[in-house]
């Protein structure tokens, strides 16, 4: 909290004293945290928000609360499993025909600790935080296309800071299992994602984030150890959100370049010195193909 409160002497309010009325958002993982507190920040500035969530009845009183707190009628609500890929294909091929979209926030995440898989037997942090990502964005980037300043953007973590991409094991089958390094090595993969898209599609702008270490939901059950020794210095959802926020809605966010790594509205390093977490292009270009292959794998079988 207290690195948010220091940087946030700099920001400058006008960024977000913005209106985006008219402009169409939409947030996985909006139904607490993180992506809540996005997703009201942008219901007060008035944009439409669409809130993709996995849980009906958290997500119906999510939305209730965004639209009573920000008086914003424009929230719309569809239930989607980010680790099941069939139904991301599926929703986002319907989605396509019935909406608009300015901004995609991908911010649904989850840290599960032991190796668990999913019904199309993925390792389920995978499933969730890179190929549900990989395969909504590229599902979803025609959609972008067609809109005035389209913008994506990733949640992702400092912790990816710890790992060096590593693509010869996107499952975690190999070696002692460990949820808090499988989570950092999915969080590089989505920079190198974000990376890779914005050199393929430079009519969008990309970027993805590191909110600095909230108190959250999911914070507090995925590293219960690490909450209870740190919770009086964590950031607040907000102050986790305000990176969001800002990349979402700011003019100055898009006046940077496209693929950049932010923390405090600003562009940071993704790699820290001598840390050796560099990996060669061929490497990242191979970890697309692969991400393709199962997306294409699984749009063949989703239903429609």
């Amino acid at each position: 909290r207290s690195g948010y409160e220091a940087a946030s002497q700099r920001f400058d309010p006008g960024d977000v004293e913005v209106s985006v009325a008219g402009r169409s958002f939409l947030v996985t993982g909006a139904n607490s945290g993180i992506g809540k507190a996005a997703a009201t920040g942008i219901a007060r500035r008035g944009g439409t928000v669409h809130l993709v969530c996995r849980n009906k009845e958290r997500a119906e009183v999510a939305k209730g609360e965004i639209v009573s707190e920000t008086g914003n009628q424009n929230i719309f609500l569809h239930i989607v499993d980010i680790s099941n890929p069939k139904e991301i294909w599926k929703f986002a091929e319907k989605f396509k025909t019935e909406h608009k979209l300015n901004v995609l926030i991908n911010n649904a995440g989850c840290m599960v600790n032991s190796r668990e898989l999913t019904e199309d037997g993925l390792e389920k942090n995978f499933a969730t935080n890179t190929l549900g990502t990989y395969i909504l964005t590229t599902a979803l980037l025609p959609l972008l296309e067609k809109e005035a300043d389209p913008r994506v953007i990733t949640v992702s973590s400092g912790g990816m800071l710890v790992q060096k991409l590593n693509i010869s094991d996107l499952q975690s089958g190999n070696g002692t299992f460990d949820g808090t390094m499988v989570y950092a090595q999915n969080k590089r993969q989505q920079v190198v994602l974000t990376e890779q898209w914005a050199k393929a599609h430079r009519n969008i702008h990309f970027s993805v984030m590191h909110p600095g270490w909230a108190d959250t939901p999911a914070v507090r059950s995925a590293m219960p150890d690490f909450y209870q020794k740190m919770k009086n210095s964590l950031r607040t959802e907000a102050q986790g959100a305000d990176t969001v926020i800002w990349l979402a809605v700011s003019p100055e966010a898009t006046k940077l370049p496209s693929g950049l790594f932010f923390q405090d509205r600003q562009p940071v390093a993704t790699h820290l010195p001598l840390a050796r977490t560099h990996s060669p292009p061929e490497d990242e270009e191979k970890l697309m193909e692969m991400l393709e292959e199962f997306s294409q794998k699984f749009k063949s079988a989703s239903p429609g």
